[in-house]
């Protein structure tokens, strides 16, 4: 499945232009569906500040809610990756800031998950560890692990992640040190389990730890919707 090329198409939205994978069935786990407009009839005032809509005072509605204000309301245009825009779009108060933090993710962190980190990974209830390199796909929908073997995850079929931590980070904190993945392998309904301990770069792999725990979030979101 991993190996299916992704090919892109650009689409003409209400919202916007989009760009999106030709194949709805190869999207980014990560992605979020545009929301339906509240349908103008239903919106006589701003669902922000309560201004009343005239011929002077138009009505726009925030690309990720779908909500629908006044331009004060929502007049900022951010970007917003996670619906595949081209270009910024125009978002309520709440949901720009809601896009901006996501920013850093897809400009910092996504770049931390796809240059990988290494780990010893043992699989199930084995007492066999293998020392491989983790790294997510560039179509972000796989987890590839790469040592003397090989094996994948599909991020939509991990039914639960916790990020082990121990005590070594400076100023006495804790500091990610370890996943421990639950998930069905491709064509299996049995769960299985996966741990990950970092190896020898431990700043690195902490690093990529904390960029999996936000994509965490992101990819639950994105269940939930």
């Amino acid at each position: 499945m991993s190996s299916v090329p992704d090919g892109k198409k650009l689409i003409r939205s209400p919202s916007g232009l989009r760009m999106v994978p030709e194949n709805g069935a190869f999207s980014s786990p990560f992605s979020l569906d545009e929301p339906q407009w509240v349908p103008d009839k239903e919106c006589p005032r701003c669902m922000q500040c309560d201004t009343k809509f005239d011929f002077i005072k138009r009505k726009h509605h925030c690309r990720r809610c779908g909500r629908c204000f006044c331009d004060k309301c929502c007049s900022k245009k951010v970007a917003l990756q996670r619906m595949c825009f081209v270009d910024p779009v125009r978002q309520c108060a709440e949901c720009s800031l809601v896009s901006q933090k996501e920013m850093e993710f897809y400009d910092k962190q996504l770049k931390v998950l796809l240059g990988g980190g290494t780990f010893v990974v043992t699989l199930g209830t084995s007492d066999k560890s293998e020392t491989m390199t983790c790294r997510l796909s560039n179509n972000h929908r796989y987890l590839f692990l790469d040592g003397e073997s090989h094996f994948e995850v599909e991020l939509s079929r991990i039914s639960s992640m916790q990020i082990l931590t121990d005590g070594t980070s400076p100023g006495g904190g804790s500091r990610a040190s370890g996943m421990l993945l639950h998930y069905k392998p491709m064509g299996s309904q049995d769960v299985q389990q996966l741990r990950m301990e970092a190896a020898d770069d431990k700043k690195v792999a902490s690093l990529w730890l904390a960029a999996m725990h936000k994509a965490a979030k992101l990819l639950y979101e994105a269940r939930d919707q």
